[in-house]
C-alpha cells in the first residue's frame, strides 16, 4: 500500500489515488529556518517586514496574526525606506546543506517532504505592511510603485526559493497567499492578473523546473482567479472552502486539480440536523466529489489516516458563529472523520 505521501502525491500529478487521500497545510513546514523571527527583549514579535505578530485572542486557532492597527508604512512611495530585507547571499552554502539534511532527517517519510521560500505571498505582505484600506488604494492609485515593491520582495524571494529547491528538494511547495474572503476576491481579476499573479508564477517557475509538485492555500471565494492558477501549473489548492462550486471546479478540471477540503458546518442547517443526517451527508458528498479521483480530505492531518476519530466535544464550550451552536462544530467534525475512516480504504475498489 502507498504512503500518505505518496498516495497524495499521485493525486497531484493526475493520477486516480490508490484510496481516498488526506491532506493536511500543516505538512509544509519544512521550510528554510533563515531570517524566522524572533522575539526581542520584551517579547515582541516582528517578521522580516518589521511587522508586529499578535495573538488572534478568541478566533479559530489564535494564531499569531499581523497586528491589525499601528501599520509600518503608511504611503507605498515610501516603501524603500521602510523595508530593508536581509540579503540571502549572506547564507553559507554549509548552512543551507546543515538546514536541509537536518529537515530531512527529521521528516515523516509517511507524510510527503514540501515546504518553502519562508516568505508568503506579495498580496500578505502588503496588507500586512499597510492594512487592508491603504494596501488597495495603493493597488488603485500607485500601481506602478506597487510593481516596484513588489520586484524588490520577489528578488529576495526567488533567491531563496531557488536555494531552497536546490538543498531541500522538496517533493511539493505550497505558497499561502489569501487574497480572498468568503463571497468574493479582495481584488478584480485584472488587478489580479497585472500585480499578484506574475509574482506567483515567478515563484512556481522555480519549483516546476525541477518537477516539484505545486500547491496553493487561499480561503475564502477564490474561484474567479483559480484559471490563472492552474496555468501556472499549480495541481492543489486548498482549503476549496463552500463559497466555491466545487463540482463545477471538479466537472471542468478532472484530476488536473486536487481539491483539498474538509466538510463545513455551513453544510449543514443548525438544529435540524441529526448525526445520520450529516453522516449520510458527508457520504454522498465525497461519493460524488472523489469520484476517479482530484479530492483529498483535510479533516484528518495525522501520518496515519487509520487513528480513532476525534475525541468527544470538549469541555469547554466553543461558540460557532455558523451554526450558533457550541458543540455541533466539534460534533461534526467527530461524525465526519469517522465516515471518512469507514471509506477510505474501498473507495476505489
Amino acid at each position: 500500500m502507498l504512503t500518505a505521501g505518496e498516495n497524495f502525491l499521485r493525486a497531484a500529478r493526475g493520477q486516480q489515488p490508490e484510496y481516498l487521500p488526506t491532506y493536511s497545510l500543516f505538512w509544509g513546514n519544512n521550510g528554510a529556518p533563515f531570517f524566522r523571527p524572533q522575539p526581542d527583549e520584551n517579547g515582541v514579535m516582528r517578521n522580516i517586514f518589521g511587522v508586529e505578530s499578535v495573538r488572534d485572542q478568541g478566533g479559530i486557532t489564535e494564531a499569531a496574526m499581523p497586528k491589525t492597527w499601528d501599520f509600518v508604512l503608511d504611503d507605498i512611495r515610501k516603501w524603500g525606506d521602510v523595508i530593508k530585507l536581509p540579503n540571502p547571499d549572506d547564507i553559507s552554502q554549509r548552512e543551507w546543506e546543515d538546514a536541509a539534511k537536518q529537515a530531512r532527517d527529521n521528516h515523516d517519510w509517511e507524510l510527503p517532504f514540501g515546504g518553502g521560500a519562508g516568505n508568503p505571498g506579495v498580496f500578505q505582505v502588503l496588507m500586512g505592511v499597510m492594512g487592508f484600506t491603504e494596501g488597495l488604494v495603493a493597488c488603485l492609485e500607485e500601481p506602478e510603485v506597487v510593481k516596484e515593491f513588489f520586484a524588490y520582495i520577489m528578488d529576495y524571494t526567488i533567491k531563496m526559493a531557488k536555494s531552497y529547491a536546490f538543498y531541500f528538494k522538496p517533493q511539493y511547495t505550497n505558497l499561502a497567499d489569501d487574497i480572498a474572503h468568503e463571497h468574493a476576491p479582495f481584488v478584480s481579476l485584472e488587478v489580479f492578473q497585472d500585480l499578484f499573479a506574475p509574482c506567483w508564477r515567478a515563484y512556481y517557475d522555480v519549483f516546476r523546473a525541477d518537477d516539484v509538485v505545486l500547491g496553493h492555500h487561499n480561503c475564502g471565494w477564490f474561484e474567479p482567479l483559480l484559471e490563472d492558477l492552474v496555468s501556472m501549473g499549480v495541481t492543489f489548492w486548498n482549503p476549496v472552502q463552500s463559497s466555491n462550486d466545487a463540482f463545477a471546479i471538479k466537472e471542468k478540471y478532472g484530476n488536473n486539480l486536487v481539491l483539498c477540503q474538509g466538510f463545513e458546518s455551513r453544510f449543514t442547517k443548525a438544529g435540524t440536523v441529526t448525526e445520520e443526517e450529516i453522516r449520510t451527508q458527508f457520504r454522498e458528498y465525497v461519493t460524488k466529489i472523489a469520484a476517479g479521483g482530484g479530492w483529498a480530505y483535510s479533516g484528518r492531518s495525522g501520518r496515519r489516516p487509520d487513528l480513532p476519530p476525534l475525541d468527544t466535544p470538549p469541555e469547554e464550550p466553543v461558540y460557532s458563529a455558523f451554526t450558533d451552536n457550541f458543540y455541533l462544530d466539534r460534533r461534526i467534525g467527530v461524525w465526519v472523520n469517522d465516515e471518512f475512516i469507514k471509506m477510505q480504504y474501498n473507495f476505489y475498489d
